[in-house]
């Protein structure tokens, strides 16, 4: 077995009003980089046309290692540039369909 088993993969859709942008990339900047300290890992983003909507994938190799991200005191330290930017969070657990049989598209 490996550790693959125990990781956690989170998609994150950050919809940021326009006048909170500024302050939703100065959290990002400050937040982001902690990542890999704690096994961390942003596996895609992306951003629409006008910044108002994001999208992260992120992974990390345990359930633990995403808790002590949350719970580090660097990341909570940016909490107030988060509310600042007046974003809407949705933070959702995923897991990784890729090893699963893909139906044919033939029809």
């Amino acid at each position: 077995m490996t550790c693959q088993a125990h990781s956690v993969t989170l998609v994150l859709i950050a919809r940021i009003p326009p006048e909170g942008i500024e302050a939703f990339r100065a959290y990002e900047d400050a937040v982001l980089p902690l990542l890999a300290a704690f096994s961390g890992r942003v596996e895609r983003r992306l951003r629409n046309p006008d910044g108002t909507i994001e999208v992260h994938i992120v992974s990390f190799a345990s359930d633990a290692d995403f808790q002590d991200y949350r719970n580090d005191p660097r990341r909570l330290a940016q909490a107030g540039l988060l509310e600042k930017s007046s974003a809407k969070l949705e933070l959702l657990a995923m897991a990784d369909v890729s090893q699963w049989p893909v139906a044919s598209a033939q029809g």
